[in-house]
């Protein structure tokens, strides 16, 4: 029974980390903080996870399973180019918007003064994303009989580049400037040369 318990308590550990991200911007979350907030000791605290580092990998892998799970539906459902990639970075937008604490992370607001780890961990999830549009891109000769007039990789580098800007200035604004916003007529000036 109690391993039947231990996920819904990791579960809930991360759950308070991410609305503490999202309630707290610009303040560095403490082990002793989530532990009250939880209404845990910290030794409770660690005795579902071995340190602070885990607990945002823990958030990390939630982000990367919940992005990836979409975009993997996206590309069993739509076979146009420019279609996948609309729904692709609507989706991270959409992610972002509403999961404000984990944009913390990904924009590393949240992981100043945390293990060098996470970053690279957050590193290699945006890596994967611009991986994803590259192979998306690379595809179109194949599918649609047609190129891109820039490289792939550079078209990829861009709209990864868009992605992170709106994330970015999220967390800037005090999750006031929703990422969505201006979304239609963005992706339209982004696309219009393709």
């Amino acid at each position: 029974m109690s391993e039947n318990q231990k996920p819904n308590r990791r579960q809930q550990i991360l759950e308070c980390l991410a609305h503490m991200l999202e309630t707290s911007p610009g303040q560095r979350i403490t082990t002793a903080k989530l532990a009250a907030q939880v209404g845990f000791s910290e030794a409770a605290l660690y005795r579902h996870f071995p340190s602070k580092a885990r607990m945002f990998e823990g958030l990390i892998e939630y982000i990367e399973e919940a992005l990836f799970s979409r975009i993997n539906m996206i590309l069993a459902d739509q076979k146009e180019t420019m279609v996948r990639c609309h729904h692709i970075t609507h989706v991270i937008l959409m992610f972002a918007e509403r999961n404000p604490g984990m944009c913390r992370i990904l924009a590393g607001d949240a992981l100043v003064g945390e293990n060098e780890r996470l970053r690279a961990r957050v590193h290699q999830l945006f890596e994967k994303l611009e991986t994803q549009y590259k192979q998306i891109l690379r595809e179109r000769k194949l599918r649609e009989g047609k190129g891109f007039p820039i490289a792939e990789g550079a078209l990829a580098n861009t709209l990864l580049s868009y992605c992170e800007g709106k994330i970015g200035a999220y967390v800037r604004s005090g999750f006031s400037k929703k990422p969505s916003e201006s979304f239609t007529e963005q992706w339209q000036f982004i696309t219009a040369a393709c």
